[in-house]
């Protein structure tokens, strides 16, 4: 059995999200047998978030995901991805509004379409939540929290609202291979 460790310490970006893949796609093709992403991120881009949930989805290994420290924003679809999901102890993972920044002036056609492709990841998101995390004793009430009431959730709560399934201080093996986003 080939452990390998790959941890994602950055912001969800083109570039981090490319590395990801690129560290991830090594591992495998250097024989990992499961892999574990252990995830320190607070969040970012919403496509490239998505993206990364897919990726490790599709993965041919069975993808373990860890929080380090701090799950947040499109950190949190990253993290569902996994078919095992635990958190250190002192960890959390924070669920908030979606925001986005918009630069030089705007149309109203932009608007309204900015306004289609943040309510289509609003659902998206939510949707997935779901799917990740059915049966769980305390359901999330993803909308409220992406549409203005935030949400910080500790281990125990993430437990209960099946985000993870358990509480793990996850100590790294020292035959692991380990590999970093970003390098």
């Amino acid at each position: 059995m080939s452990i390998h460790v790959v941890h994602f310490t950055a912001s969800i970006n083109a570039v981090n999200t490319g590395q990801f893949i690129d560290s991830c796609t090594r591992a495998v093709k250097q024989g990992a047998s499961h892999l574990t992403v252990k995830i320190a991120t607070m969040g970012g881009e919403c496509s490239y978030g998505f993206s990364l949930y897919n990726f490790l989805r599709a993965l041919p290994v069975p993808v373990h995901t860890h929080n380090l420290g701090t799950v947040e924003s499109m950190g949190n679809i990253m993290f569902l991805a996994g078919q095992r999901r635990t958190a250190c102890l002192h960890s959390k993972f924070l669920f908030h509004p979606f925001h986005w920044n918009l630069n030089g002036s705007v149309d109203h056609a932009r608007i309204s379409e900015y306004a289609m492709s943040l309510d289509r990841d609003l659902d998206l998101y939510a949707r997935i939540v779901s799917e990740r995390t059915q049966g769980a004793a305390e359901r999330l009430d993803i909308r409220a929290y992406l549409c203005g009431e935030p949400r910080i959730l500790e281990p125990t709560d993430a437990l209960r609202c099946g985000l993870i399934d358990e509480i793990d201080e996850s100590v790294q093996p020292a035959d692991a291979t380990c590999w970093s986003v970003p390098i």
